[in-house]
């Protein structure tokens, strides 16, 4: 389920014919406050959306956005997909200029017409219709309408006016017309009072709609945009797609809809099965069995997206990616489902919200908020979760891409929202010991071993999985803390156990790493763990501070120093402790060596907005003694 789902991000009308005279949008009618730390500015925005029958909608868009600098150009660029269960009816655009004149409007010929198939995709028939006016005197104005059919009734849109940061609002509105008989379903946020309800044509109408709303300049670890904008989500209660019906009023519904398409699809062919119990059956350890039966798995296919069907929403059988050696997140989820099940062992198919900035869902509104599957597997003492798409990663181990967060596990009865695991402080860690020699010069060669567990190795894990060694070289050099400098040697080693963690061996040599003056050296010790968050003050925060990763970081470094230097100045011990964590480093000279000892541990949590000048604080002592030098002067 590789494809965004329908959530608008484009705003768009109802009315193609009511496209604006010149002036009506001139720059100049724009309050001064809709233009503080504005990029662009929402002029007009109206979404209706029409829910025809159980199997049809249509979504009828009209947007207007002033665009007032090179940062908004991206509000500019229009696009829509499109495939056989989701038809573009008409689009039209118009170009304006500062003074609400129009420049240019659009021919059928003007609106590009392009595959959407991603590199990763084998088979899709998703298409996207594109535009863009390439205007680069600010400021100027585009206008869009477009009119979308949806042969489907599972996908309802999203309005949230302030869709990205620094866009301000002057009108905002959105429609949803449904049958008198027909429940729509909607959460609101941050939304004052109710929809406004209405009738048209034995239809009803409810309507919400927002004006002048000041850009958001978004802070640093704010909180979600549900939390700091108006937004309302919508859903379905009774829904089709293609031959299939469901409703969505509780998980449970929505997870027996999910289930019926993946009914039955689980039939191994004959070898495969052979196969299975050949690596299954003699193994008594059931992680044991899961692992070697996950690895056969990741051997024997590879992941390709593959859009068609339902919407991509049906998984391909697990006959078609034995015989093919492909599939997508569902197909190849599936199919380790079949295996596991051939084994004798249950699991279920699990919907998540993938990504790394992208663990909220709405909880307590059953809908369609997924874009990936995974695989849960739960044992007498532990579960076993498995990410089918990675032919890399290790059994049991999801890494930031669906860790921690809600999912919705599928079994024959429903679905059921659970949590992916969280990794902490304990899973997420650094070790690093650092042995190095100083010579006169200032020069400094260096062994630096380090252990990364966790999900500070996940970065390292797709470097050195995904590039030659030559490339990794390549990004060592670019990425590296040090000024003028020579990698000599580097090696890697994984151990895949649940928590993988991976060695680092690098052999360096840094020209000019200590600064000479006359008969004085001046030494960093924290060779290579220098934080570099410097935060800036803010003096009226709005929103609370929201920390989303653990970690614990421990150095320890012996440089061994030219002979004949005696020290003038050694900086004394630093802790700092907080409740964004904790951090200590000392220094000590013995018997002409350099040992330093440094351990920064953060936490994760949610903090008052009060509390964002400690944080500030608690940064930039770490910052300051990260960088305190030894000065040593020469006998």
């Amino acid at each position: 389920m590789r494809r965004s789902l329908l959530f608008v991000v484009l705003i768009l009308s109802f009315n193609p014919s009511s496209f604006a005279g010149d002036g009506e949008y001139n720059v100049a009618k724009l309050s001064p406050a809709l233009l503080k730390n504005a990029n662009a500015v929402s002029r007009l925005e109206e979404l209706r959306f029409e829910i025809n029958s159980l199997r049809q909608t249509v979504l009828k868009n009209h947007y207007v956005i002033t665009i007032l600098n090179e940062k908004g150009d991206g509000f500019a660029d229009f696009s829509e997909y499109y495939d056989k269960h989701r038809q573009i009816i008409s689009v039209e655009g118009i170009l304006y200029d500062a003074n609400g004149k129009q420049i240019k409007r659009t021919r059928k010929k003007d609106i590009e017409d392009l595959s959407g198939v991603s590199d990763e995709s084998l088979m899709d028939d998703n298409r996207v219709r594109r535009h863009n006016f390439y205007y680069k005197v600010y400021p100027y104005t585009i206008e869009y309408t477009v009119e979308v059919l949806n042969k489907n009734t599972l996908f309802f849109p999203q309005w949230i006016p302030q869709h990205e940061d620094n866009l301000s609002v002057e009108h905002s509105s959105i429609s949803i017309i449904a049958p008198l008989d027909y429940e729509v379903r909607y959460k609101m946020f941050n939304y004052p009072g109710t929809p406004i309800t209405s009738m048209e044509k034995n239809m009803k109408v409810s309507t919400w709609s927002t004006d002048n709303m000041p850009a958001i300049k978004r802070e640093l670890y704010s909180p979600s945009r549900h939390e700091i904008t108006t937004m309302v989500i919508f859903g379905p209660s009774d829904f089709a797609m293609g031959e299939y019906k469901g409703t969505m009023v509780s998980w449970q519904d929505f997870g027996k809809f999910v289930y019926t398409l993946k009914q039955g699809r689980e039939i191994l062919p004959e070898n495969v099965m052979q196969i299975v119990h050949s690596i299954a059956d003699g193994i008594s350890d059931p992680k044991e069995k899961i692992s070697r039966l996950y690895e056969f798995m990741q051997q024997n296919t590879r992941y390709i997206s593959v859009q068609l069907g339902i919407g991509g929403w049906q998984p391909y059988d697990a006959k078609y990616v034995a015989a093919k050696g492909y599939g997508d997140c569902k197909a190849l989820t599936n199919y380790m489902f079949s295996i596991l099940k051939e084994a004798g062992i249950p699991s279920y198919y699990t919907l998540v919200r993938s990504g790394a900035d992208a663990k909220y869902i709405t909880e307590d509104f059953p809908s369609q908020q997924f874009n990936h599957v995974i695989l849960c597997v739960p044992l007498q003492k532990d579960t076993v979760w498995l990410e089918c798409t990675d032919q890399t990663i290790q059994a049991g181990y999801l890494g930031d891409f669906t860790s921690d967060r809600p999912a919705l596990l599928i079994d024959e009865t429903g679905g059921k929202l659970v949590n992916t695991p969280k990794y902490g402080v304990k899973e997420n860690q650094q070790y690093r010991h650092i042995k190095a020699a100083l010579d006169e010069n200032g020069a400094l060669n260096l062994i630096a071993a380090s252990r990364y567990s966790g999900l500070l190795q996940d970065e390292i894990h797709a470097l050195i999985r995904g590039l030659s060694k030559d490339k990794v070289k390549e990004l060592l050099n670019d990425e590296l803390n040090f000024s003028t400098y020579e990698i000599n040697q580097f090696a890697y080693k994984e151990q895949k156990t649940s928590i993988p963690s991976i060695d680092e061996l690098l052999d360096i040599t840094v020209s000019n790493y200590a600064a000479v003056t006359g008969k004085r050296l001046f030494i960093v010790p924290n060779i290579m763990s220098r934080s570099n968050h410097k935060l800036d003050q803010e003096s009226n925060r709005t929103y609370d501070v929201q920390l989303t990763t653990e970690y614990k970081e421990v150095d320890t470094v012996e440089i061994e120093l030219p002979a004949g230097y005696t020290p003038e100045t050694i900086p004394p011990p630093v802790i700092v402790k907080s409740k964004f964590g904790n951090y200590s480093s000392s220094v000590k000279l013995e018997a002409n060596k350099v040992y330093y000892y440094r351990s920064m541990e953060q936490n994760s949590g949610r903090f008052a907005a009060a509390s964002y000048a400690e944080l500030v604080k608690f940064y930039e002592s770490i910052y300051r003694a990260d960088r305190n030098k030894i000065v040593l002067v020469k006998n």
